[in-house]
């Protein structure tokens, strides 16, 4: 039985960053793991601004054994990949609960989220739920009422029937507030180990032409110096 994926579709929402160094669009899919529903959400972020693109769930059936369930979130997960073409994925970290079998059945299901995008070759960025609570709405408790209104706020032509989707959205736009900072940690790395966002080796370049303006370039170049 093939996975049920529901899509629905948009176009643009705002959202300010203090400081955005990244000038080219990229496609950010951000997905929230659950055996029963996964959400994903898909938006485009070019510096300070956000651009909707499609939101929707993966679901399972709960009648079937724990290994047809994450094939079919696998291959759901992969239909949505090969759909969205993303540039780069951002998965929610596992939140340990006191029922540890819940626990290990939401870890199977992340895996299925992190192996899934990893094989087609992505980059793949993991945040806590407490920092995306915190990115959103502002707060690490924030209920999900709270996300859910953000969400709309910043992508206001987004449309979610169920909150896994509007989870992933979050999960999205929280990749989209915090790529600067995994640029300057990539940045600042020697350069034999230095890769770019992309997972291009970037050993030898400077940060101009590795998909980074020159007055943002030149911005990285300046805060570095303040740090070292």
């Amino acid at each position: 039985m093939k996975p049920s994926v529901h899509d629905t579709y948009g176009s643009l929402g705002p959202f300010v960053e203090p400081w955005s160094i990244m000038s080219s669009p990229v496609r950010i899919l951000g997905i929230d793991p659950g055996l029963r529903r996964t959400g994903w959400g898909l938006i485009t972020a070019q510096g300070s601004k956000l651009t909707y693109g499609a939101c929707g769930v993966v679901t399972s059936d709960g009648d079937l054994p724990l290994a047809l369930r994450l094939r079919e979130l696998f291959e759901g997960i992969g239909r949505v990949v090969e759909a969205t073409t993303p540039n780069e994925v951002a998965v929610e970290e596992t939140f340990v609960n006191k029922d540890a079998q819940a626990t290990l059945k939401l870890g199977h299901a992340r895996a299925m989220a992190l192996v899934v995008p990893a094989l087609a070759g992505l980059p793949v960025f993991e945040y806590a739920a407490n920092l995306i609570k915190k990115t959103v709405a502002g707060s690490g408790h924030a209920e999900k009422a709270q996300i859910q209104a953000m969400v709309r706020f910043l992508l206001p032509k987004a449309e979610f029937r169920v909150a896994d989707a509007a989870d992933a959205l979050a999960i999205a736009i929280t990749h989209a507030s915090h790529r600067d900072a995994h640029a300057l940690r990539q940045a600042h790395l020697p350069g034999g180990k230095r890769r770019s966002l992309t997972g291009q080796a970037a050993a030898g370049q400077g940060l101009e032409g590795q998909g980074f303006s020159a007055a943002a370039a030149a911005r990285i170049e300046a805060a570095l110096a303040k740090q070292g």
